[in-house]
């Protein structure tokens, strides 16, 4: 086993394989607070890459319903029912990875689910905590919640998957640190699949291999963002790079909202695997179970995003957030628009904080016409 640093644990962790991170890292943050689990992104992912035989239950983009939905079934409560709490002293976590339970010789924890855990990837859809109760209103706290989690792949820097491959199969590209499956090598052992612990690997019962998400990459080659993104209706993602090479930029609207201000956190980053989707917390679920899902950040993270609109270049960066199809590595706040250049220092976005109103006279003069608001 070798050791690695984990940022997001605040300490090292073991790990059965070294290497230097990529040149950079491919990553994404979604704001739960604005996802309204339309499935567009979903459809987008399944129409484009999972359409064919032995794809029919694979999601490698999917939005379930908390607390109680999740593709597959309790893909995330089986695991968690194996290990102990996560247990946080300040930034770092005390607990075990799931490298790290057994022996060096041992596999990722995990979980391998059946058949009938792909059965329905709409599970729990809509169901809300606690129920609403006849008479109940509205006092400043919601007894009453749930919440929309869209996922895919993490494209961990320490991926499970890699880890357990007998076959040496997984790799993790060098130029983007997106994580791939050779379909060449597979042999359809399914380790993959019992050792992620978010359950994005799936078995293809007609080709007899292991499938994931591929992060769009040949999108990403051409500075495109991936298709999720490009095609959410609520403009809850941004999709870029986190730079590892250095230090976090400020300049860089995933370091900033990633590594400077910490408004974007982890999914489940007790299991040590180090995920590369980032969510920014729901300010209406109970801290406890945020806390469980995305670690100790939740409350600061809440308070900064209500106090966005106060901080022109937080503020700057979430207003990236579904502005256009290229992929942006650099941003600034200009006087009133915020503006994205791509990596080859070309302008690719330039959004006003404001939208700009015209209003037009009833009438017409030019054409001797009333406007209506019908047609």
């Amino acid at each position: 086993m070798a050791t690695r640093e984990n940022w997001q644990l605040g300490r090292s962790m073991q790990y059965p394989f070294a290497a230097p991170p990529p040149r950079r890292q491919v990553a994404y943050i979604f704001d739960a607070n604005k996802c309204i689990a339309c499935q567009t992104c979903t459809l987008a992912c399944k129409t484009c890459w999972t359409s064919g035989k032995g794809q029919e239950t694979m999601f490698w983009n999917n939005v379930e319903t908390r607390p109680y939905g999740g593709y597959p079934m309790g893909w995330d409560l089986k695991l968690l029912d194996k290990r102990p709490p996560a247990a946080w002293k300040g930034e770092v976590c005390e607990t075990k990875t799931i490298f790290e339970d057994g022996g060096p010789l041992d596999p990722p924890t995990g979980h391998r689910p059946v058949t009938e855990d792909y059965a329905a990837p709409n599970l729990g859809e809509d169901d809300v905590a606690h129920g609403v109760q006849p008479g109940t209103h509205f006092d400043g706290e919601h007894a009453a919640w749930m919440f929309y989690l869209p996922r895919i792949c993490n494209h961990c820097d320490s991926p499970a998957c890699l880890a357990a491959c007998p076959r040496k199969a997984i790799y993790k590209r060098d130029e983007d640190g997106i994580v791939l499956i050779d379909q060449e090598r597979c042999r359809g052992y399914q380790e993959c699949v019992q050792a992620c612990p978010y359950k994005k690997t799936f078995f293809n019962m007609v080709s007899r291999t292991s499938e994931k998400c591929i992060g769009c990459f040949p999108r990403v080659e051409q500075g495109q963002v991936a298709l999720c993104v490009e095609s959410c209706i609520g403009k809850i993602r941004l999709h870029g790079f986190l730079t590892t090479q250095g230090p976090p930029r400020a300049d860089n609207p995933l370091d900033y909202l990633i590594k400077v201000r910490k408004l974007a956190l982890p999914l489940y980053p007790q299991f040590g695997t180090g995920p590369n989707v980032y969510y920014i917390p729901p300010l209406h679920v109970p801290t406890g179970i945020l806390e469980q899902m995305f670690g100790p950040g939740v409350e600061e993270a809440k308070r900064l995003y209500r106090a966005a609109r106060e901080d022109r270049t937080l503020l700057g960066a979430l207003i990236l957030f579904g502005s256009q199809d290229r992929i942006v590595e650099r941003f600034e706040v200009q006087g009133d628009e915020v503006v994205g250049w791509s990596g080859a220092g070309e302008e690719v976005t330039r959004v006003p904080f404001t939208e700009p109103q015209h209003l037009r006279a009833a009438y017409d003069a030019t054409w001797g016409a009333y406007r209506h608001n019908t047609t």
